[in-house]
C-alpha cells in the first residue's frame, strides 16, 4: 500500500474481543484535510454512526482529523451505555491527538448488543499516538477485520493537469453485507486538494455504483461507515477532474468487489449485468433480487444452471417486466431467449460455466434501455457454519 502524505496510521491489541492479533486502528489526518462518509441508513444503526454522520454536518477541516476503529464488539443496540462509549472514545482520542471532539470519528465493528469494553480501547490511545507512521496502512486493514479471512487494501495513481495524486483505500467486510448507502467499514485517503462538499458529491455519486451494488447475505449492518478524507498534501485541485474521479472509482470497486469474494463461506464471485430495463433503478432492483435470492445462490453454489431460478427472481422483484421478452445468459450461453428456452441451448453448455470462481449472468428484460450490473457470490454450508456460532 502506498504512502498518503498528510496521514499516519497505527493498530494495537486491545483485546476487545479477540486474542493475540490487532483490533483497534487509528488514522490522524493533517490539518486542511477533508471528510466525506457516507452511512448506514438502518433505522438500528450504532452509536458511533450516529455520532459521524451529525460531526460531518460541520466544517472544521483546519483542525485535522482522527479516525479509530475497533474489530469485536459492534456498540449497537447499547442505548445510552453505547453513547458513552462512544463518547469516552471520541475523548481520550482527542486529549492524546490535541483535536478537537468535533473531528474525532469513530466506528465500530463486531457482535450487537454487547457492552462496548471501552476502558480497552482508551487505555491503549497512547499507545497508538506513540506510534502513528504514514507506512502502517497495512496494519490498520488488519485491525479492522472481523470474519474477514485476510486484510483488504486498493490503490491507484492518476495524473492531473500533469501532477501525481494517490489514493489508498483499506475496507472490511465478509457477511451481513446488502447496503444501504455504503457497506461495512471502509476508509479511503488521498493526498488529493478538495473542498469538502465537492468530495462528498463525488463520494456519494461512486458510492452508488461500487458499494450500493453488492451483496453477501441480503442483510444490511447497523454499522456501514464508508469515510473518505482528502488530506491536500499534493497541493493538486482535483475539483472536477475525470481522472481523480475515475481513479477514485477503481479503488471503492476494487475493495466493493473484495468483500464479495471474501464473503463467507463463498467459492464463487458472482456478477449479474441487467439490460433493457425500463430505467436503471429498475434494472438495479432486478439485480439485487436475483443477488439476494438463496435458491439463485444455492444453485451457483451446486454449480447447477437453474435458470428458472433467474427467471422465479425476475419476476419477484417488483420492478417492471415482461415474462414473454426476458433473455438470460449464462457466461457467453445463451439461455433464454425472448420468454422462452433458446433452442440452440445446451445443459452441459451452461453447466460447464458454472464451474468457473467467476460466474456472469446476464439479464435482458426487453422492454426499455436501463441497465445495471451487481455482484453477490454464492451460498454455501460454510456461510452457515460461520454464522451459527458467531457469539461464540
Amino acid at each position: 500500500m502506498p504512502v498518503i502524505d498528510g496521514v499516519r496510521f497505527a493498530a494495537v491489541e486491545a483485546g476487545v474481543k479477540y486474542a493475540g492479533r490487532k483490533d483497534v486502528m487509528l488514522a490522524v489526518c493533517d490539518p486542511g484535510t477533508a471528510v466525506a462518509g457516507v452511512f448506514t441508513r438502518s433505522a438500528t444503526r450504532a452509536a458511533p454512526v450516529l455520532d459521524c454522520q451529525a460531526k460531518l454536518r460541520r466544517a472544521a477541516a483546519d483542525t485535522g482529523a482522527a479516525i479509530l476503529v475497533n474489530a469485536g464488539n459492534a456498540n449497537a443496540f447499547t442505548g445510552r451505555n453505547g453513547v458513552a462509549a462512544t463518547d469516552a472514545v471520541v475523548t481520550a482520542v482527542a486529549d492524546a491527538t490535541g483535536l478537537p471532539p468535533a473531528r474525532v470519528f469513530t466506528a465500530s465493528t463486531g457482535v450487537i448488543g454487547e457492552p462496548l469494553p471501552k476502558d480497552r480501547i482508551t487505555r491503549k490511545i497512547g499507545d497508538l499516538v506513540a506510534t502513528l507512521s504514514p507506512n502502517a496502512i497495512g496494519d490498520a486493514a488488519e485491525a479492522i477485520m472481523t470474519t474477514d479471512t485476510y486484510p483488504k487494501g486498493a490503490e491507484a495513481v492518476c495524473d492531473v493537469a500533469g501532477q501525481s495524486v494517490t489514493i489508498a483505500g483499506i475496507a472490511k467486510g465478509s457477511g451481513m453485507i446488502a447496503p444501504d448507502m455504503a457497506t461495512m467499514l471502509v476508509y479511503i485517503f488521498t493526498d488529493a486538494q478538495i473542498g469538502r462538499d465537492d468530495l462528498q458529491a463525488l463520494v456519494s455519486r461512486l458510492n452508488d455504483r461500487t458499494f450500493n451494488c453488492i451483496t453477501v447475505d441480503s442483510d444490511t449492518s447497523t454499522s456501514d461507515t464508508l469515510l473518505c478524507a482528502a488530506t491536500g498534501a499534493s497541493g493538486v485541485d482535483v475539483t472536477g477532474s475525470t481522472a481523480f474521479s475515475d481513479a477514485l472509482h477503481s479503488v471503492m470497486l476494487d475493495l466493493a468487489h473484495q468483500v464479495v469474494r471474501d464473503g463467507e463461506g463463498a467459492t464463487k464471485f458472482v456478477e449479474i449485468a441487467v439490460t433493457g430495463a425500463a430505467s436503471d433503478a429498475d434494472a438495479k432492483t432486478h439485480g439485487l433480487s436475483i443477488a439476494n435470492s438463496p435458491l439463485v445462490k444455492t444453485a451457483i453454489a451446486g454449480e447447477d444452471p437453474n435458470w428458472g431460478r433467474i427467471v422465479m427472481a425476475v419476476g419477484k422483484s417488483g420492478a417492471a417486466a415482461d415474462r414473454d421478452t426476458l433473455s438470460i445468459r449464462f457466461g457467453d450461453v445463451l439461455v433464454a431467449d425472448r420468454g422462452w428456452v433458446s433452442p440452440n441451448y445446451e445443459e452441459a453448455d451452461g453447466a460447464a460455466h458454472m464451474t468457473g470462481d467467476h460466474i456472469r449472468i446476464g439479464v435482458d428484460i426487453g422492454i426499455g434501455t436501463g441497465s445495471a450490473t451487481v455482484w453477490t457470490c454464492d451460498l454455501t454450508h460454510g456461510y452457515i457454519s460461520i454464522n451459527a456460532d458467531y457469539r461464540s
